[in-house]
């Protein structure tokens, strides 16, 4: 029964590792095929970067989820629970910079747009 839990949790962290993977890479044949059809707009460059960067964003997440189920079910000694660690503080940095580089601002700040309208309804 020991092994068949180990085999299945196995499976399923190798799963969330090819759909992680898959998603990126999935991500970033659709932004070129959209760069392909809005090459004239200006803004091309721009949504290429931020569809790349999203697609990128939603792999790291299902990574991490990966790398939790891995340490967590199949192997939760103290090691590799810090090797865990690691891996998610590298891939949460990750995570900001690329919210930050899409964005142009960090996660918890609001959108300019609704910090305006907050500041206009007070009044």
């Amino acid at each position: 029964m020991d092994q068949l839990f180990s085999n299945a949790i196995y499976l399923v962290t190798r799963g969330l590792e090819v759909a992680g993977i898959v998603v990126i890479i999935i991500g970033i044949v659709f932004a070129a095929g959209r760069l392909l059809t809005r090459f004239n707009n200006p803004d091309a460059y721009h949504e290429l970067r931020s569809t790349i960067g999203r697609a990128i964003l939603l792999g790291l997440e299902i990574l991490i989820a990966a790398d939790i189920v891995n340490t967590v079910a199949i192997e939760p000694d103290l090691h590799n629970l810090a090797v865990l660690a690691g891996i998610v503080l590298i891939r949460t940095f990750l995570s900001f910079s690329l919210e930050v580089e899409i964005e142009g601002r960090w996660p918890w700040q609001r959108h300019p747009a609704k910090a305006a309208d907050t500041r206009t309804d007070r009044h």
